[in-house]
C-alpha cells in the first residue's frame, strides 16, 4: 500500500523573500527604463555644468527699442498689460522676476534658462530700451540641470527624478542582498566607492 505524499508547507519567510526579490527586480528594471531619459539628461548636463569653458563664446546680447502707451504707466503701472505687450511684440521670453518703478522710470527683468532680459521704460513717453541676453544652448541645459528660472513644473520633474533615482538605487541594493555569490564583492565595492568620495571631499575640496 502506497501512502499519499504530503508536500511540506512553504514557510512564510520564503514566500516573503521571493515576493521581495521579484518586486525589487520589476521596480528596478521598469523605473530604470522610465527614468532613462532623465538620468541621461542629468548625466550629460553634469559634464556641461562642470566644464563651462567648453562652450565659451556662445553668449549673444541684443539691444532693442520701442514704445508703450504712456497711459499704462500713470498713475499706476499696469504690470500684466506691459508684460503681455513686451512678450507679444518685443519677443521677450522667460518669466518676469521683478518690476520696480520710481517717478520717472519703470524697470522689468525677465529670467529663463540661459536667458535674461532687462527693460527700462520712460514713464512720461512710454519709450523703452531692451537688453536681451541669450547665453547659448549649453547654458540652457545647465540652468535646467540646476532648476534655475525653469518654473514649478520643471522643479517638480527634478524632485520626481530624485525620488526615482533613490528608488532605483535602493531596489538595486535589495537585489544585491539576494545574490549570494555577488553579495560580499558588491558590498565591498559600495563601501570603497563611499570611502573614496569621502576622502576626495575631505582632502581636496576647499
Amino acid at each position: 500500500m502506497v501512502l499519499p505524499h504530503h508536500h511540506e508547507p512553504i514557510h512564510w519567510k520564503i514566500v516573503w523573500k521571493r515576493r521581495l526579490i521579484i518586486g525589487s527586480r520589476w521596480l528596478h528594471i521598469y523605473l530604470s527604463m522610465v527614468c532613462f531619459a532623465v538620468v541621461l539628461f542629468f548625466a550629460i548636463t553634469g559634464l556641461t555644468l562642470n566644464h563651462p569653458d567648453w562652450f565659451a563664446g556662445q553668449q549673444r546680447v541684443v539691444e532693442k527699442g520701442g514704445a508703450l502707451d504712456p497711459q499704462w504707466l500713470k498713475p499706476k503701472v499696469n504690470g500684466p498689460l506691459i508684460v503681455d505687450r513686451l512678450r507679444g511684440r518685443g519677443g521677450i521670453k522667460g518669466q518676469p522676476s521683478e518690476i520696480t518703478s520710481d517717478d520717472s522710470q519703470v524697470t522689468l527683468s525677465f529670467k529663463g534658462p540661459g536667458y535674461s532680459a532687462d527693460v527700462f521704460i520712460d514713464r512720461d513717453t512710454g519709450k523703452f530700451t531692451l537688453t536681451e541676453t541669450r547665453m547659448g544652448f549649453a547654458a540652457v541645459l545647465n540652468d535646467l540641470h540646476k532648476g534655475r528660472d525653469s518654473g514649478k513644473i520643471w522643479a517638480w520633474l527634478i524632485d520626481f527624478s530624485a525620488v526615482m533615482l533613490a528608488l532605483i538605487s535602493l531596489t538595486g541594493l535589495v537585489i544585491l542582498f539576494f545574490l549570494a555569490k555577488r553579495r560580499v564583492s558588491g558590498l565591498v565595492a559600495l563601501a570603497v566607492g563611499a570611502v573614496v568620495c569621502c576622502l576626495l571631499f575631505f582632502m581636496f575640496v576647499p
